[in-house]
C-alpha cells in the first residue's frame, strides 16, 4: 500500500514537472519567434526585472509552502516557469533546434537513469543535503566571478562540476521527496508540487549544461 502511495505521489510529481517544463518550453519559443526575447536582452532593467522576480518567486516557494494553500503554491511553481521561459529564449537564437531537441532528449535519459536510482535506494541520503548544499553555493558565487573575469578554463571547470553536482542532485531529490512522504512532511497535494518544483531545477540545469557541451551553435 505504501508503495502504491510513493508511486501515485511521484506519477503526479512528474506530470507536474512536464507541465512546468512545457510551460518554459513554449514561452521560450514564443518569446524568440515574436522577437520579444530582443526587447528582454537588449534592456538591461528588462532582465533585471525577470530575473529578480524569478529569484523572489523561488525564496517565497521554498520558505513559505508549507503555510500556503496548495492552489498558490501551484501559481508560484508555473510563474516562475513561465518567466524561465523569457530568460531561456536566448537558446533559440544560440543553438540550432536540432541541437535543443537532442540536449533535451539526452538530458531526459540521464534524469530518468538518476531519478529511478534515487527512488530505489534504500540508503539515507539525507547526509548528501550539506555538501551538495555547499558546493551549489559555492558553484554559484565562482559562476558569478568569473563573468567578470572571463577565464575560459574556469568555466569549463564550473560547467563539468556543476552538472555533476546537479546529478547528485537528481538522486538526492528524488529520494528526499519519497522520504517526506512517508514521514508525512506535508500535505500531498503541496508536496507533488515542491518536489515538482525541485526536479523542474535539477532537469533545467542539467540539460543548459548538455547542451551547451553538444549543442551546435547557429552560424
Amino acid at each position: 500500500m505504501e508503495e502504491l502511495e510513493n508511486r501515485n505521489i511521484l506519477s503526479k510529481t512528474f506530470f507536474w514537472m512536464f507541465l512546468g517544463l512545457l510551460g518554459t518550453g513554449l514561452v521560450a519559443f514564443y518569446t524568440y519567434s515574436s522577437g520579444l526575447y530582443l526587447s528582454i536582452f537588449t534592456s538591461v532593467s528588462s532582465l533585471a526585472i525577470v530575473a529578480l522576480v524569478e529569484v523572489v518567486v523561488v525564496i517565497v516557494f521554498s520558505l513559505c509552502f508549507r503555510k500556503l494553500p496548495p492552489t498558490v503554491v501551484g501559481i508560484l511553481y508555473f510563474v516562475y516557469a513561465f518567466l524561465n521561459g523569457f530568460t531561456l529564449s536566448v537558446i533559440f537564437a544560440a543553438y540550432e533546434l536540432t541541437s535543443i531537441g537532442y540536449a533535451f532528449a539526452a538530458t531526459a535519459a540521464m534524469f530518468g537513469i538518476l531519478a529511478f536510482i534515487g527512488y530505489k535506494t534504500d540508503k539515507d541520503l539525507s547526509n548528501w543535503g550539506t555538501p551538495l548544499s555547499v558546493t551549489l553555493i559555492v558553484g554559484l558565487v565562482l559562476t558569478v566571478i568569473n563573468l567578470f573575469i572571463g577565464n575560459t578554463v574556469l568555466d569549463i571547470v564550473l560547467d563539468w562540476v556543476m552538472l555533476f553536482l546537479f546529478f547528485g542532485l537528481i538522486v538526492y531529490d528524488m529520494n528526499k521527496i519519497r522520504a517526506m512522504h512517508e514521514a508525512g512532511f506535508c500535505d500531498d497535494e503541496k508536496l507533488y508540487i515542491y518536489g515538482a518544483m525541485e526536479l523542474y531545477l535539477d532537469f533545467i540545469n542539467v540539460f543548459l549544461r548538455i547542451l551547451k557541451f553538444l549543442g551546435k551553435n547557429k552560424d
